[in-house]
């Protein structure tokens, strides 16, 4: 009788595993592998096909807005208080601001940024705001268009995606009020947050690597250079910190580490893909907007507008990427829109520096 309790017990246990693993839990989905480096260093971006799909769907350019011929008339000589676009002509400064109307609010319309009994009031901060990024955006066409942007180029659409706030902006995080006595910090660490992944790590990352201009250039920088010690190395709370923003980067463009680098060895740009070049200038491009063009507005900002430390609004990668190595999967959105890939006249704007050079391989 024991025996056969056993051999009983044994078959249904065998028949509830095999039941498990063939429901939809279990059931292994379609995957895309696609291989982006060196052969036999297993480099490869790894998809579902429903989830590839889904982040296909949910980002898709607009259609442009019809072309206009241009006429004669400027847009500064025939509108009152016109700072930035004022060279355009009336007709391609209407097709921009029917088309920003859409990117940024097409719910609530011109009234948005608008006075509509006074066109030319600028007590809005919305219309204030609006002249800055649309700078910024040119800046971004022009100063980074070889070292990141390229071609593709970025409209207001590009982080706005219809709606007047991007989705995926950040603040300075001071973290939860704290105790005082023994132990009463944690390096501002395991507290999920999804600016790293919702990983164990540091939850105020940006802060440091994107929320200032001018930083050490070493500062993401852990792996020593040389084979022994020639000075005193960085604590393990530096590894996590950038371990934070390589975390937030990857989970930003939907990608793995093996998209830039070469995991046999992290560090060497010669065995890194031509991603981490451009990689590199995107995190000091960040730099440079939220420095020179987010920063500055923080006193124009209404306060439910601004962080709880009162810092404004600020963009990283996932601002433009949201989910995809490519916003809007390389769609050249600004091809159709010329005036927003040179400097137009306007508001006095942050001196333009070059991009900066990445490392060079070594030899």
């Amino acid at each position: 009788m024991k025996t056969l309790l056993v051999v009983a017990g044994a078959v249904v246990a065998l028949f509830l595993t095999i039941a498990q693993f063939g429901t939809a839990g279990w059931t292994k989905p379609p995957i895309l592998a696609q291989q982006h480096g060196f052969r036999g260093t297993g480099m490869d971006q790894i998809q579902t096909k429903a989830g590839a799909a889904a982040l296909k769907a949910a980002n898709l350019p607009p259609a442009p807005a019809d072309p206009v011929e241009a006429g004669t008339e400027k847009a500064g000589a025939v509108y009152e208080n016109v700072k930035v676009l004022k060279d355009l002509s009336v007709e391609e400064f209407n097709r921009l601001m029917t088309s920003m109307t859409e990117w940024v609010s097409p719910e609530q319309g011109c009234t948005y940024c608008h006075n509509t009994e006074n066109m030319a009031d600028d007590s809005l901060y919305q219309k204030q705001v609006a002249r800055r990024m649309i700078q910024m955006v040119q800046h971004i066409n022009t100063s980074w268009k070889e070292k990141h942007v390229g071609e593709a180029g970025v409209t207001c659409y590009t982080c706005h995606r219809g709606q007047p706030v991007p989705a995926n902006i950040w603040f300075q995080n001071p973290g939860p009020n704290y105790k005082t006595g023994f132990i009463a910090r944690n390096n501002g660490q395991n507290m999920a947050s999804p600016s790293v992944g919702l990983a164990s790590l540091p939850y105020d990352t940006l802060s440091e690597f994107f929320g200032k201009k001018d930083v050490d250039e070493n500062l993401i920088r852990v792996n020593a250079t040389t084979a022994l010690p020639e000075s005193k190395g960085k604590p393990i709370q530096a590894a996590e910190r950038t371990y934070g923003l390589m975390i937030h980067m990857s989970s930003s463009l939907g990608v793995n580490c093996t998209y830039c680098h070469n995991t046999r060895a992290i560090s060497n740009w010669s065995q890194s893909t031509p991603q981490r070049t451009l990689a590199w200038h995107a995190i000091r491009m960040v730099r440079d907007l939220n420095g020179d063009y987010i920063e500055p507005l923080t006193s124009t900002f209404p306060p439910n507008r601004l962080g709880p430390t009162g810092d404004a609004p600020k963009l990283n990668c996932a601002t433009c990427h949201n989910g995809q190595s490519k916003p809007l999967a390389g769609a050249h959105v600004v091809e159709t829109y010329p005036e927003l890939a040179k400097s137009t006249a306007g508001l006095a704007t942050a001196p333009s520096e070059p991009a900066p050079q990445a490392p060079a391989p070594p030899p």
